[in-house]
């Protein structure tokens, strides 16, 4: 049995629901701290964070990951206990199996291995570790950048370990993501009974032709790397549960995945602008989850390109579609960012789980990557 796989085992049956880390954090620099990596705990209210670093010359390189899992839904839909790492068919089933204690524990043996043939390895390697990107995020990667830009510690390349691969290990990296935006409305009116609207003012009759134009406005036509930009509502609310009151308010939430096309000005000032045109009262609050970022080709998809072609035999495809991921926290830095890790099919679903094969490939790209930049 691998040391990789090993450690995942072990990882999987830590039951680190998001915003825990169920002490994943202390095994993993348990293990490289014998190596000459620094341990720095970097924790921030409810979240743990972990910076381990070897080495103080640049270039610095970075593994990033999240040891938090989300939560595993009905027990009784799993075929095995969620934080039992079982293997079945040359599969090893767990929450957090793919996402992503897979790659966690891919690059965690990666660096062991590296570290072991290169000893006076160039430059310096990191791994940064939350237990917050499931959840809010805001208590994680976020702050641990802050405290590493305040005394001038600059990350030149991070690799994010979370799964980009669609059908095989290695077929898919992100080299950028979109930007996230969410939106809080409430449109006000005026509560009343249904048998005399005119002494009432509905705010869904209000909201009905604005959400029309919101979800029908074209943000943008998209980019080579980026698909167009989209609101997509989430959630609507509003009534009082009874059949003859007109309510008084609606609350209604929404959500602009958007391309390097747009930014967060823009998109308010042009919600703003279609929100006014129908004349009701409103209140609008926006919580930005990230902006978007794209990685150009440079030595680190070079190298990644690389060390696929040369374990797997095969061509890698650049990509930048999925959700966020803590990567948008690293790119302003200037650092080069991309992602990489296992096949993404199964993740957040129940029975999720990884192929043992792409364990040991996963490991080895890593390890690769690793010497075309360091060795």
């Amino acid at each position: 049995m691998s040391e990789t796989l090993n450690l995942l085992k072990t990882l999987i049956q830590r039951e680190s629901v998001t915003p825990n880390d169920a002490g994943c954090q202390d095994i993993l620099a348990q293990r490289l701290s014998p190596l000459g990596f620094t341990d720095e705990r970097l924790n921030f209210a409810d979240t743990q964070n972990l910076w381990l670093r070897r080495g103080q010359n640049p270039p610095l390189f970075v593994f990033l990951g999240h040891t938090d899992v989300v939560p595993t839904g009905p027990l009784s839909a799993w075929d095995s206990p969620p934080f039992e790492p079982t293997i079945r068919d040359g599969k090893l089933y767990g929450r957090g199996a793919a996402d992503m204690k897979g790659g966690i524990a891919a690059f965690i043996t990666a660096v062991e291995r590296f570290v072991s043939n290169h000893p006076q390895h160039k430059g310096s390697i990191a791994i940064m570790l939350t237990s917050d990107e499931e959840g809010i995020a805001t208590n994680g990667v976020i702050k641990v950048v802050e405290v590493l830009e305040q005394r001038q510690e600059k990350i030149d390349w991070c690799l994010v370990g979370e799964p980009s691969s669609s059908q095989r290990t290695g077929d898919v990296i992100r080299v950028g993501r979109r930007g996230s935006l969410n939106g809080k409305l409430t449109v006000l009116g005026i509560q009343g009974h249904v048998a005399y609207p005119e002494l009432a003012e509905n705010p869904i009759h209000s909201f009905a032709p604005a959400l029309k134009a919101l979800t029908e406005e074209v943000w943008d036509n998209g980019n080579d790397f980026f698909p167009p930009t989209r609101l997509q509502v989430s959630n609507i609310n509003s009534g009082t549960g009874a059949e003859n009151i007109i309510p008084g308010q609606l609350e209604a939430q929404f959500n602009l995945r958007f391309c390097t096309e747009l930014d967060e000005a823009t998109i308010k000032t042009r919600t703003h602008a279609i929100l006014d045109k129908f004349g009701f009262k409103y209140d609008l609050q926006w919580r930005l989850s990230g902006n978007p970022f794209l990685t150009a080709r440079g030595e680190l998809v070079e190298a990644t390109h690389a060390a696929i072609k040369s374990v797997c035999g095969y061509e890698t495809l650049d990509d930048t579609g999925g959700g966020t991921s803590d990567g948008r926290f690293i790119a302003p830095t200037g650092a080069q960012v991309i992602e990489l890790g296992p096949v993404n099919a199964s993740i957040h679903k129940v029975n999720e789980h990884i192929d043992l094969d792409d364990l040991e490939t996963l490991t080895r790209i890593y390890e690769q990557i690793l010497a075309n930049l360091l060795a």
